[in-house]
C-alpha cells in the first residue's frame, strides 16, 4: 500500500499543478536559504586540526600598565613580547613548542624572466611543522641547529614554489627575499586549515589565506624582519630595532604541544610561576589571571565566528519557518478540496489510519521533490557566494553531510507542514460528505 499510496502521490501533483509548484518552490527557497547559511557556518566553526586539537595550547598573558586598570576587566591583547617568547621556547615545556609571527617580504627569483613577487608568510620555529602537522611535498623542515645559527633557509608553499622554479623539485635552489640569499630547503603540499587558527589578523585573514613561505624565527629576527600583523604597545619605547625586542610591544603568536590534554593544567602552573617570577622584574603588574586556550578555545576567544553570521543563520532557518507556515496553509487548501473523496473512501471501509498514510506520503512526495530543487538552489546560492571573494569561494561549498542535511531537512519539513492538513483530513464525517453530494 505504501508503493501504491507513492504512486497516487506523484499522480495528485498533475491535479493541480499551479497549487505544487508553489508549495515545492516555497519549501526548497527556504531549504536552500538554510543550508546555504548552515554549510558556511559548518565549515567556519570545523574543528581545524581534530586529531591534537585539545593538545595544542596558547598562552595569554596581560602585561598591560597598572593605570586605568580594574581588577577583572578582559584582556583584549592575545599576543606576546619577544622576551617573553624567548622565555616559553627555552622552557622545554611540552613536546614541541614555537613562537611565530607573520611577515611580508620581497621575493627577488634568480630566473630573469621573472620579477620581484611580493609574498606573505610566517616565521616560526622549526617545530612548527610537525606541531601544526603541515604536509610536505619535497625536502623536509630546517634541522634545530639552523633556528640556533639563524640560518638564511626557507621553506616554500607548494604555489609559490612553482611560481618561482616551475613544477619541479626546487630544493636546494636558491633566491634573495628582501635583500637576503635564501636557501629552499623544503616545498610544502597543500596547506590550508579553516579556519587559520595559529595567528591571527582580523576575522578576514582567517579563511582562504595561505602561508607562501616559512623562515626561521631566530633568522627573522637577525635581519629585522618586520611583522605584518597586529601590534600593541603599552608603554613608550626608544627608537631602534633592538629597543623593539626589549620592549613590552606584543605582535608573536606562541603554541605548546603537549603529550596529553590532561598536562594543561601542569602548563597553567608554569605559566603562573614564570609570571609571579617577572613580577618580582617590575613587570606584569596587573597581576590578572594568565589564561591558557587550546584551538577550540582560542577559536571562540578569537571570535572567528562573529555574532554577525550566527544572526545569519538564525535568520535563515526564520526564513524557512516562514516558508513552512506557507506551506501548511497551501496543503490546507489542496487537502480541502478533496473532502469528497476522503468521505467515499471512508465510506467504503478505509480507517482513518490508512487516510492518514495516504496524505502523509503524498505530503513526504512534495517534500523529496522540493529537497531536490532545494539542493540545486543551495548550490547555486553557494557558487554566487563563493564568486564574492576568495574567502568566501574556500567556505563556500557543498560537503556530503551537507548534502544528506538538505534531504533530511527538506522531508522533515514537508512532513511538518503536512501533519496539520493530514489530521484535518482525517476528520472528515463520511456522511456529510455523502449527504453534500
Amino acid at each position: 500500500m505504501i508503493h501504491y499510496y507513492f504512486l497516487l502521490g506523484l499522480r495528485s501533483l498533475k491535479r493541480n499543478p499551479v497549487l505544487t509548484a508553489l508549495m515545492v518552490l516555497t519549501l526548497a527557497i527556504g531549504v536552500a536559504a538554510s543550508v546555504s547559511t548552515l554549510t558556511i557556518l559548518h565549515v567556519m566553526s570545523g574543528d581545524p586540526i581534530p586529531n591534537k586539537s585539545d593538545r595544542l595550547f596558547a598562552p595569554i598573558i596581560d602585561n598591560g600598565p597598572l593605570e586605568g586598570y580594574v581588577a577583572g576587566d578582559k584582556s583584549i591583547d592575545h599576543q606576546l613580547t619577544y622576551k617573553d617568547v624567548l622565555s616559553l621556547l627555552a622552557s622545554k615545556q611540552g613536546e614541541r613548542r614555537t613562537g611565530l609571527y607573520g611577515v611580508g617580504m620581497v621575493i627577488e627569483p634568480m630566473r630573469a624572466d621573472l620579477g620581484v613577487v611580493a609574498a606573505e608568510g610566517m616565521a616560526a620555529s622549526s617545530d612548527v611543522f610537525a606541531m601544526f602537522d603541515i604536509p610536505f611535498l619535497y625536502g623536509q623542515p630546517w634541522r634545530a641547529i639552523d633556528d640556533s645559527n639563524a640560518a638564511d633557509v626557507v621553506v616554500l608553499s607548494r604555489k609559490l614554489s612553482e611560481k618561482l622554479f616551475g613544477a619541479v623539485n626546487s630544493v636546494g635552489q636558491r633566491l634573495r627575499m628582501s635583500g637576503a640569499e635564501y636557501q629552499v630547503v623544503g616545498v610544502l603540499d597543500n596547506w590550508l586549515p579553516m579556519p587559520r587558527y595559529y595567528r591571527f589578523n582580523g576575522r578576514s585573514s582567517a579563511f582562504g589565506i595561505e602561508e607562501e613561505f616559512v623562515i626561521p624565527f631566530a633568522t627573522a629576527i637577525r635581519h629585522q624582519t618586520t611583522h605584518s600583523g597586529g601590534m600593541s604597545c603599552s608603554d613608550k619605547r626608544e627608537p631602534g630595532w633592538q629597543a623593539l625586542l626589549d620592549s613590552e610591544c606584543t605582535w608573536f603568536h606562541f603554541w605548546f604541544e603537549m603529550k596529553s590534554k590532561t598536562q594543561r593544567s601542569e602548563l597553567q602552573s608554569y605559566i603562573d610561576n614564570y609570571v609571579s617570577e617577572q613580577r618580582k622584574f617590575g613587570r606584569f603588574l596587573r597581576k590578572a589571571k594568565n589564561q591558557l586556550f587550546d584551538v577550540r578555545g582560542w577559536l571562540s576567544e578569537m571570535k572567528i565566528i562573529g555574532d554577525d553570521s550566527k544572526l545569519s543563520a538564525w535568520l535563515a532557518f526564520g526564513f524557512l519557518l516562514l516558508c513552512l507556515v506557507n506551506t501548511i496553509g497551501l496543503l490546507l487548501a489542496k487537502f480541502s478540496v478533496r473532502a469528497s473523496e476522503v468521505g467515499v473512501r471512508r465510506a467504503l471501509g478505509a480507517s482513518r489510519g490508512q487516510v492518514f498514510l495516504q496524505f502523509f506520503i503524498e505530503s513526504s512526495v512534495i517534500g523529496l521533490i522540493g529537497g531536490l530543487v532545494g539542493v540545486l538552489f543551495a548550490i547555486g546560492a553557494l557558487l554566487l557566494i563563493a564568486m564574492q571573494s576568495k574567502q568566501l569561494a574556500v567556505v563556500a561549498h557543498m560537503d556530503w553531510s551537507m548534502l544528506a542535511l538538505t534531504f533530511v531537512m527538506s522531508i522533515s519539513a514537508a512532513i511538518l507542514a503536512g501533519l496539520l492538513p493530514t489530521w484535518r483530513a482525517c476528520k472528515v464525517t463520511p456522511a456529510i460528505q455523502l449527504k453534500s453530494q
